[in-house]
């Protein structure tokens, strides 16, 4: 069964990991503990596409405390944390074009 090219979108590919790996060091942003770069800023529940641009590298537990955690403050600031990396990274770049729009090919016309 194949996925939906919204699933497909959304996924870190291959490519996009190994990308992100090299510029994050394989490191945590958070707190530059060794990490996998799987943590997405617009998460794949809100549409957040897996693009070098919206993927950072994070330790398992900041990942697990982002995705699952009970800590609201803690959340928030390894929320802003992966903002200012990625704006750093990435000035100027709009959180609009982290998500996946099924019609983004009619905007090119």
């Amino acid at each position: 069964m194949s996925k939906s090219k919204r699933a497909n979108a959304c996924d870190i590919s291959p490519k996009v990991r190994k990308v992100v790996r090299e510029r994050d060091g394989g490191r945590c942003i958070f707190c530059y503990h060794a990490g996998e770069p799987n943590a997405h800023f617009i998460s794949r529940a809100r549409l957040g596409l897996g693009i070098e641009e919206n993927v950072v590298t994070l330790c398992a537990q900041h990942h697990y405390d982002l995705d699952h955690g009970k800590d609201e403050e803690l959340q928030e600031q390894i929320m802003g944390a992966i903002r200012e990396y990625l704006e750093k990274e990435y000035p100027g770049f709009p959180d609009s074009k982290r998500l996946y729009n099924k019609y983004a090919w009619m905007e090119d016309k």
